[in-house]
């Protein structure tokens, strides 16, 4: 079969921030359905995959992805869909298998799972889990989580949860089993951890040379391979932020307001500095050579073809809604990302 070159997707964690130059912000609510609404736009504008986060704060819309999702499923006929990410490590694996489970069988068999330990903590008290155990967490819920994908029935015993005895796992999904990711933020245990397990990695490169991430890619395949798995099952996905316009400048000139006032919000949330980007930083972050995804389509194009040719990976996908962005502003984007930037990029990287 001829590869028709890497999968072009968005994604969305629902942060809810003040519009800087009006200081209003969306509610929850219109925020859930502006985000049902661009993953309609990207079905219907031939885009290959829609993702959506999960966090536990009054300054997101969402913490289910799961319902999220089967909303979309039910507005859309092709886009896969995924979490992006499931905090694994505060979730119970049996539910959010079922649940996605339940989201396979609505969307004709379009779920997958990127599941992460997360950059926010609140989780953790949420639903009773302790930070000490972070790492520890998330090795033993990503390792049942791999056996519901695999067994309808379930014998398992960990530290953290309950046993399982011959537990039936309900339902099961239209696909043979639901295609898991490991959500990977640039540490080399990660990355060696997925490929040991077989699942793809999603990488989060939000600036700097994307050359850096290299060496986790080399990682990531090296284990995988020594673990006996398949070249054509480790799979890897880049991800990062973005924003198109006609022009270059045009896209810097609209986004750096948004940009400068979504780190902000995301550094005083995490208790970190929070004066504002300057316009210089943020004309550095958007050289060409960096792995933020500002500029024109062409521009946009050469950024990943450039970054497909330094990690052969399957899939990229771009945050495009954030700091407040105007939904006519994302769906503007949406239709750059679909009819201008993945032509020229699924043309440059099939075989």
């Amino acid at each position: 079969m001829k590869d028709t070159g890497i999968e072009i997707g968005l994604y969305t964690l629902a942060d809810i921030c003040p519009d800087p130059h009006t200081g209003s912000a969306v509610s929850a609510s219109q925020r859930m359905k502006e985000i049902v609404e661009a993953a309609k736009l990207a079905d219907e504008a031939g885009l290959d995959v829609f993702g959506v986060g999960e966090h536990h704060r009054l300054d997101y819309a969402v913490s289910s992805p799961a319902v999220v999702l089967a909303s979309i499923a039910q507005v859309t006929k092709r886009i896969k869909l995924t979490s992006a990410t499931t905090v694994l490590s505060t979730v119970d694996p049996v539910r959010l298998f079922e649940d996605f489970a339940t989201l396979d069988l609505l969307s004709d068999g379009r779920a997958e799972i990127i599941a992460g330990r997360g950059a926010f903590i609140e989780s953790f008290p949420l639903f009773g889990y302790n930070t000490n155990n972070y790492d520890a967490l998330f090795s033993e819920h990503m390792d049942l989580l791999l056996k519901l994908n695999n067994n309808a029935t379930v014998s398992w015993e960990g530290q953290f949860r309950p046993s399982l005895r011959n537990a039936e796992i309900a339902p099961r999904p239209l696909q043979q089993e639901i295609p898991i990711w490991t959500g990977v933020g640039g540490t080399p245990e990660s990355a060696i951890r997925a490929g040991k397990l077989g699942t793809g990695i999603a990488l989060a490169i939000l600036g700097g040379d994307p050359i850096r991430f290299k060496p986790l890619v080399d990682l990531y395949r090296k284990a995988g391979i020594e673990a006996g798995h398949s070249e054509e099952k480790l799979k890897v996905g880049v991800t990062g932020h973005g924003f198109l316009a006609a022009t270059t400048q045009e896209a810097k000139q609209q986004f750096y307001p948004y940009y400068s006032n979504y780190w902000y919000h995301v550094n005083k949330q995490r208790g970190g500095l929070t004066f504002r980007m300057s316009e210089a930083e943020f004309e550095q972050m958007t050289r060409p050579e960096t792995a933020l995804f500002v500029g024109s389509p062409q521009q946009i194009a050469e950024k990943i073809v450039q970054q497909h040719e330094l990690f052969g990976h399957q899939r990229f996908m771009a945050q495009i809604d954030i700091g407040g962005l105007p939904f006519n502003k994302v769906a503007e984007g949406i239709e750059l990302l679909a009819t201008k930037v993945a032509p020229i990029v699924r043309k440059q990287t099939s075989k």
